[in-house]
């Protein structure tokens, strides 16, 4: 495993959205013990999980902007091509 240090401009966005997202969890948890209605319940799931989802796309989309970049260097244009079509795909992993 890399240990070496490696942060991206979006990565205190990302931490942001991971911690509201573990607090609405939280807050889930909470709700089932106590016998909220499930739609509830449902409503705060599906906020949880957009966030995550949203964290994760971001991450990747970040990677792949920098990282891939650094990796693959100058390109003609329609080299390019490849790698942009790659990074437009990748929006709805």
């Amino acid at each position: 495993m890399d240990t070496k240090l490696h942060l991206h401009e979006t990565h205190p966005q990302i931490v942001k959205r991971l911690k509201r997202a573990d607090g609405h969890l939280r807050g889930v948890i909470d709700m089932i013990e106590a016998g909220r209605p499930c739609l509830d319940i449902a409503q705060q799931l599906h906020a949880v999980e957009k966030a995550i989802a949203q964290a994760k796309k971001t991450l990747i989309q970040d990677h792949l902007d920098h990282c891939l970049e650094a990796v693959v260097g100058p390109m003609t244009r329609e080299r390019r091509q490849s790698i942009d079509e790659f990074r437009e795909i990748a929006k709805y992993l």
